[in-house]
């Protein structure tokens, strides 16, 4: 499932490595990976979920 996926790092992550995801949106689900394990596991969200997710991390930056 992974491979059919259009995965996008983080626009925080920088290329010298680090902690940083990678995302794949789909209509029914939004996949969330390790950008240094591709291969391994993932973690799968609602888009209302992830939405809510990001709503919440984008007020904790903001502070």
């Amino acid at each position: 499932m992974n491979a059919a996926l259009e995965w996008f790092k983080s626009s925080y992550s920088s290329e010298e490595g680090g902690n940083c995801i990678e995302i794949a949106a789909h209509p029914a689900a939004v996949h969330v990976r390790d950008s240094k394990d591709p291969e391994g596991p993932t973690l799968t969200f609602s888009p209302a979920a992830w939405a809510d997710f990001a709503a919440f991390a984008a007020a904790r930056v903001a502070d």
